[in-house]
């Protein structure tokens, strides 16, 4: 029940096609799913890529240096 949306939107793009609709709605459920599941992991990816990316500009702006160089 808690994938209402993606049903009906599937649906709605299936008939477009003049089909029934029931195979939209199944994939639209799944794929509401999958959103559902992927979205916090791509989230905390960005924000943990936003603070190591503002660490290093601190630390270059500190010393000088490339924070990412190894040698």
């Amino acid at each position: 029940m808690n994938n209402v949306l993606g049903m009906l939107i599937g649906a709605a793009i299936d008939r477009e096609d003049g089909d029934s609709g029931v195979e939209g709605a199944i994939g639209g459920y799944l794929a509401e799913g999958a959103l559902k599941l992927v979205a916090p992991l791509v989230v905390t990816f960005a924000i943990g890529w936003g603070v190591q990316f503002l660490l290093r500009r601190g630390i270059e702006a500190i010393t000088g240096e490339d924070a990412a160089a190894t040698d």
